[in-house]
C-alpha cells in the first residue's frame, strides 16, 4: 500500500519545493536585478533619501499649489489607504453615485473655475488608489497651481507635459500624468515657503 502513496508524496514535495519556493525566489531575484526600482515598490525619495511615497499608489494632495489626484473610495473617509484598496461598487443608476459626482464637480468648479470636467476628475478608479490622472484633468488644474506657485500658466503646463506618459507602443492605453511626479517637479521648480516655527 505504501508503494502507491510514495510516488505521490514525493511528487508533491518536489513540486512544492520547485514551484512554491525555487520559482518564486528566482523570479524575485530576476525582477530585482532587471527592474530594481519597480521590484522595490517604485519608491520616491526626497533629497535626504527619506521615502515620501510611491509612484504606483496615490496620495492625498489637498493643498491648492498641488496637482490633485482622482477621488478615492479606498479607506474610511480619508481616502488613499493602501490597505483598504477597493472601488465604491456604486452602479450607474445608484443615486449615491450621482450625488457624489455632483459634489465632486461642484468642488472642482469652485477650485478650478468653470469648464469641461474630465470624467476621471469626478469618478474613482477600480482600486481607489490610481496614482495617475488624465492630461485633461491635470491641465484643468494648471491655472490654480500657477496662481498659488507664483509661476506662469505656460510654465506649469510645461511641467505637466514633461510628466505626461504616452500609451504603450503608441496605442495601448491612454496618456496619463503621474500626480506625485508632477508635484515633485513643481516643488523642485517652485518651492513653497514652509511656515516658520
Amino acid at each position: 500500500m505504501l508503494s502507491y502513496f510514495r510516488p505521490a508524496i514525493l511528487m508533491m514535495a518536489l513540486f512544492t519545493i520547485l514551484l512554491g519556493l525555487a520559482y518564486p525566489l528566482a523570479m524575485t531575484g530576476i525582477a530585482g536585478l532587471a527592474f530594481p526600482a519597480q521590484a522595490g515598490g517604485s519608491l520616491a525619495r526626497d533629497a535626504s533619501g527619506q521615502v515620501i511615497g510611491s509612484t504606483l499608489i496615490a496620495q492625498d494632495f489637498t493643498k491648492p499649489e498641488y496637482l490633485h489626484e482622482r477621488p478615492s473610495a479606498a479607506g474610511s473617509g480619508d481616502g488613499y489607504d493602501p490597505t483598504s484598496s477597493s472601488g465604491s461598487n456604486l452602479g450607474p443608476m445608484d443615486p449615491a453615485l450621482a450625488t457624489r459626482i455632483k459634489g465632486a464637480a461642484a468642488a472642482i468648479t469652485k477650485d478650478d473655475g468653470p469648464g469641461l470636467i474630465p470624467a476621471d476628475a469626478v469618478t474613482t478608479s477600480g482600486s481607489g488608489l490610481d496614482p495617475d490622472v488624465s492630461p485633461e484633468n491635470a491641465r484643468l488644474q494648471a491655472p490654480r497651481i500657477a496662481a498659488h506657485r507664483g509661476g506662469t500658466l505656460l510654465e506649469v503646463l510645461a511641467v505637466i507635459d514633461a510628466e505626461t506618459r504616452q500609451p504603450l507602443l503608441g496605442f495601448i492605453g491612454e496618456p496619463t500624468v503621474n500626480v506625485l511626479a508632477v508635484n515633485r517637479a513643481l516643488d523642485a521648480r517652485y518651492p513653497v515657503a514652509q511656515p516658520k516655527g
